[in-house]
């Protein structure tokens, strides 16, 4: 329960403590500023509180807005305050400090917008939400009283909170094909109590279907597929609108939104190789392709978003140019198809899968997304280098943590002394890594020197962060790891040749990749890394590289491919089990939701 207070008296008339009670607030009245204080202090801490001018005007969803948004410990709205458990001390204080204030006993100031100014003094961060059309004011004469209650009847609070549960940067495909009505679905969800978690895994359940529907290898299961698969969409659009609808905000619920997305277009992926295996056509080196493909355009957003998420004097030409594009209105929509996000990249999969084959529907996608990742990351690339800008040792720490280099390749990094000459990073990254998945395709099965390319390329990976990664194409080694772990595995499971190896292949990339997603939403949430124990116990990515050349050169393709069953489910257990226990105590700690306001690609 939450309860708010009152503060003056009461204007006949008012809707505001049907409004606050609506919101689930239990309403309390106090004259003036000790009053309120008095009151305060006997609401239980563990409650949200908030104090309120009993001559307040505005919408419901203005007072939504700003006193019931779980993401932040402090808001405000004018006339309106409110502090979660964690703000309540600097809420007291601010409060004390109002009350104790020459003549605020008699004040005709409105006193929640003073608390609000004391606690931003007092260094605490009070959250103003943006209004838009939306009023909340304080009127303190019947004249503005009037003209106040005329501008709320003027807007359509319900029709603005449907328009603002809508993202407010999408894909041309979402924007214009799928938020037209998800947003209503959404408000039927909320008024019948469901949750977005509910929602996210109905999302997941459907797209599970659809990889199912498209394993059978019917033309009938294809349609089926691709028709479960844009409703699987529209529920993923559905669960952050109904999120932002009822501000439902939770970190559990971030970090399902995120996950499943991956977990559902990789599993339609093995549905499409394992439906065109029916057919007699073996996809699935396309398959885990497209997946090592797309994880690494995942990992460049990241790292890029990482690297200069704090940085200081961060402008470039090309930068200016991207934002002078920006005000064109149809090149946003341009840029934002090129990118191939979610969106357009589902709609694609779904038609093409109802009206081809998996293997046209697989080499379509490899196409576009190897065009898209060229476009974003040559843009990226002109940006890094024409920007002047200085990186944080937290940029640094967190582009280290997305390398994931285990015990072997930090042993390496270990000699900073002597050969600390030895950069640039990305330079030693990119040889590495190409030099041993062009040595494992050049070579047959079996072949010792993949060994030996791996061996080299686990002391690069070392040297490689033997310098924190702060130089401008620093963000690069991260995604030249990820392609070159990925890339091994492909690579050798193809030269095996028996059944079973790629399928086996793609769930070890599969539990990975899980992993390295784990580490970039723990990161983007503030939470930190996973522990360093996990890392060190399933190998760091220098580790199971070295794992699988040695597993290839010693063992047959038959044993090669039990070989890499066993390491897939080894690592799915420990990361799914470490990864579940995290955001589950993290949700019951209250940490920040942080849930993407972008289309992801």
């Amino acid at each position: 329960m939450s309860t708010a207070i009152l503060t003056g008296q009461p204007v006949p008339g008012s809707p505001l403590e049907g409004d606050l009670r609506s919101l689930g607030f239990d309403v309390r009245v106090a004259s003036d500023a000790a009053d309120a204080e008095t009151l305060l202090a006997a609401v239980p801490g563990d409650q949200r509180v908030a104090v309120v001018d009993a001559r307040f005007v505005g919408h419901v969803h203005a007072l939504r807005l700003g006193l019931t948004d779980p993401r932040f410990a402090a808001s405000a709205v004018p006339g309106a305050v409110t502090a979660k458990p964690e703000a309540r001390t600097a809420l007291t204080r601010a409060l004390r400090t109002t009350a104790a204030a020459p003549g605020a006993a008699t004040s005709p100031d409105v006193l929640p917008d003073d608390i609000a100014a004391a606690m931003e003094s007092d260094a605490t961060d009070v959250h103003s939400p943006e209004l838009g059309t939306l009023v909340a004011t304080v009127p303190t004469d019947p004249q503005t009283r009037n003209e106040a209650r005329q501008a709320v009847a003027a807007v359509d609070d319900e029709a603005v909170r449907l328009r603002t549960a809508v993202k407010s940067r999408d894909g041309f495909f979402t924007t214009y094909a799928i938020s037209p009505y998800s947003r209503y679905i959404a408000r039927w969800c909320a008024r019948r109590g469901l949750t977005p978690n509910q929602v996210t895994t109905a999302s997941l359940l459907t797209a599970l279907i659809a990889a199912g529907c498209a394993a059978t290898g019917t033309r009938g299961g294809f349609v089926a597929a691709g028709l479960l698969l844009i409703f699987s969409f529209v529920l993923d659009c559905t669960d952050g609108q109904l999120a932002r609808y009822s501000l439902q905000y939770s970190t559990l619920g971030a970090w399902l939104d995120a996950t499943f997305d991956r977990a559902k277009e990789y599993a339609y992926y093995a549905g499409l190789a394992l439906g065109a295996a029916r057919g007699g056509d073996d996809v699935w080196a396309l398959a885990l392709g497209a997946m090592v493909l797309q994880t690494c355009r995942h990992v460049v957003d990241f790292s890029f978003n990482e690297a200069n998420h704090d940085a200081t004097a961060n402008t470039s030409p090309t930068a200016a140019l991207s934002d002078k594009l920006d005000s064109v209105g149809w090149t946003v929509w341009v840029r934002r198809m090129i990118v191939l996000p979610i969106g357009e990249r589902w709609a694609m999969i779904a038609v093409l899968t109802a009206v081809t084959t998996p293997r046209i529907t697989l080499v379509a996608l490899l196409i576009g997304c190897a065009l898209a990742a060229c476009y974003t990351t040559a843009g990226r690339v002109l940006r890094s280098l024409t920007r002047k800008a200085t990186r944080t040792d937290r940029a640094a720490a967190a582009l280290a943590d997305l390398a994931d280099n285990g015990p072997l390749a930090s042993a390496f990094a270990a000699l900073r002394p002597r050969v600390t000459w030895l950069r640039p990073a990305p330079v030693l990254a990119f040889v590495g890594g190409a030099g041993l998945v062009g040595t494992a395709l050049a070579n047959p099965y079996g072949s010792p020197v993949v060994v030996a390319a791996a061996a080299l390329y686990i002391a690069l990976s070392g040297l490689a962060l033997i310098m924190p990664l702060k130089a401008p194409l620093d963000w690069l080694v991260p995604p030249f790891f990820r392609a070159a772990e990925y890339g091994t595995v492909l690579v050798l499971a193809a030269k095996a040749d028996v059944n079973g190896a790629l399928p086996a292949a793609f769930g070890l990339v599969a539990a990975v990749a899980y992993h390295h997603y784990d580490t970039v939403y723990r990161i983007k949430g503030g939470t930190g890394a996973p522990p360093s124990w996990l890392v060190r116990a399933i190998g760091g990515q220098e580790g199971r590289t070295l794992l699988v050349t040695l597993a290839a050169a010693l063992l047959s393709p038959t044993d090669f491919t039990v070989a890499l069953t066993a390491l897939a489910v080894a690592v799915a257990l420990v990361v799914l089990v470490e990864s579940i226990r995290f955001w589950v105590a993290a949700e019951k700690k209250g940490a920040p939701a942080v849930h993407d306001e972008g289309e992801p690609a």
